[in-house]
């Protein structure tokens, strides 16, 4: 388990992580988020032991982060770090001798998930000579290839079509059921949503959400109903609790202060001919991320 407790990291006058804490249990994925320069990278490289002057601790299973402990852990990172002129074999070589591998391990290991992604033909291809998608692919095999304890997952998905991105979910989701610690980072909201049962996000280096998501869900009051019939968009604004309404496709979607505008909302619409679907349903991810990180940016 990794153990993130009461850590503060500044660079000068500036703090850019500012008493962070958290745990990401073994088989758990864990979502961190936040804007550019809310503090991720800095986060990622403490807990990678890149960087070790900062107040707190981090420890994974009651240890400080050392060589050894780095061995156990992976790191796809959002820009690509991969060694253009090498071939596929001799870049994954590279990863897993830092890992403290052996060579004839990372070749079996190597050949098992270049057929799993359906790229056998590469292995001695340069780098450079892969599509975007296939480079991603050689870099998620890296960070992996040393089956590490914990995963850091920085925009996994990026350059991958809509194919490979349910590859990759697949492998994600059978990392987490073997135990593997995950931490998920993406600006993609629905992804996050999908992976992560808890999460923090992170503003200017402070913790402005932390916890479960359906807590998180549940503490944010503001609701969306879900209405299918013709209304009348003017009355239904003017009730009470409405703070938005909005047509998409043929269903309206109306976003309420809290659960107790419900009751009120409901007889309004009830009045109306041809109402087919009236549904209560939490805010997405997305919106509760845009209102309070919209929110602590503006203080």
């Amino acid at each position: 388990m990794l153990k993130v407790e009461h850590v503060t990291k500044k660079y000068g006058d500036l703090v850019a992580v500012n008493d962070l804490s958290f745990e990401v249990k073994d088989g758990e994925i864990f979502g961190l988020l936040g804007l550019n320069g809310a503090g991720k990278t800095t986060t990622f490289r403490m807990i990678l032991g890149l960087l070790d002057d900062y107040d707190g601790t981090i420890t994974i299973d009651g240890k400080k982060i050392n060589y050894e402990i780095t061995d156990k852990i992976g790191f796809l990172t959002e820009e690509r770090s991969l060694l253009t002129k090498l071939t596929v074999y001799e870049q994954i070589v590279y990863y897993g001798v830092l890992k403290s591998m052996t060579e004839e391990d990372i070749d079996k290991k190597l050949d098992h998930w270049l057929e799993k992604f359906g790229i056998k033909e590469y292995k001695h291809k340069k780098i450079k000579e892969l599509s975007k998608g296939n480079q991603q692919k050689i870099q998620f095999i890296s960070a992996i290839i040393n089956e590490p304890k914990l995963l850091i997952l920085d925009e996994p998905f990026s350059g991958l079509d809509p194919i490979n991105v349910e590859l990759f979910k697949e492998v994600i989701l059978d990392l987490k059921k073997k135990g593997t610690s995950i931490i998920f980072s993406s600006h993609r909201m629905e992804h996050v949503e999908l992976f992560c049962e808890k999460l923090v996000v992170l503003v200017k280096g402070k913790s402005v959400i932390n916890g479960y998501l359906s807590d998180i869900k549940k503490e944010y009051k503001k609701k969306n109903i879900i209405v299918s019939g013709d209304i009348d968009e003017n009355i239904v604004n003017k009730q009470k609790g409405v703070n938005d309404i909005k047509k998409v496709n043929k269903e309206y979607i109306i976003s309420i202060e809290d659960d107790s505008y419900i009751n009120s909302l409901f007889k309004c619409i009830s009045k109306f001919e041809n109402i087919v679907k009236f549904s209560v349903e939490d805010p997405s991810l997305n919106e509760i991320f845009i209102s309070i990180v919209g929110d602590s940016y503006d203080k």
